[in-house]
């Protein structure tokens, strides 16, 4: 991980998580400990948050044999889709996943690369509800405990891999 000051805007001290990926062997750990956790059959699918999260997503799904959903900004998908307005640790945002990306009850693992404030996490868990999934885990690489991001998610229950 680096860190990377003053990204995406003056103040912020962004964590690049993107020398992880690049390392296969770690990232092969990661992968392989994330599912390890939540067991093989205790999801039908993986969401992955735009944009690091697809990655993670991908792998997880490619491992386990489900299929992968992307959760993204505004305006990328291509069919009628749910959508969640937020509010950033710096702005706003907006995602959407297709309405037709689940059926009723389908046991859905939510992964991101990190979870910060909170308002990222909660959109996309809430949108994956109202598409018809069913959150069966969410699990992020890194977690800011400081910016108090969990407690947002209470009572929904949260696995990172490092807390810091």
């Amino acid at each position: 991980m680096l860190d990377v000051p003053d990204f995406p805007k003056p103040g912020v001290i962004f964590k690049d998580l993107m020398p992880l990926f690049a390392d296969g062997d770690v990232f092969r750990e990661v992968i392989d400990g994330i599912v390890a956790y939540h067991g093989r059959d205790s999801f039908d699918a993986v969401v992955g948050i735009e944009a690091r999260g697809f990655v993670i997503a991908a792998a997880i799904a490619y491992a386990t044999g489900v299929g992968v959903v992307p959760v993204r900004k505004a305006g990328k998908l291509p069919r009628a889709t749910h959508s969640a307005s937020y509010a950033l640790e710096y702005g706003e945002a907006t995602l959407e996943v297709h309405q037709d990306a689940f059926t009723a009850g389908h046991r859905v693992l939510v992964v991101d690369d990190v979870l910060a404030t909170g308002g990222t996490a909660e959109a996309t868990l809430d949108l994956v509800e109202r598409a018809g999934g069913t959150v069966a885990g969410f699990t992020v690489l890194m977690e800011l405990g400081f910016l108090k991001g969990r407690e947002r998610l209470a009572p929904r229950p949260v696995h990172a891999l490092l807390s810091i």
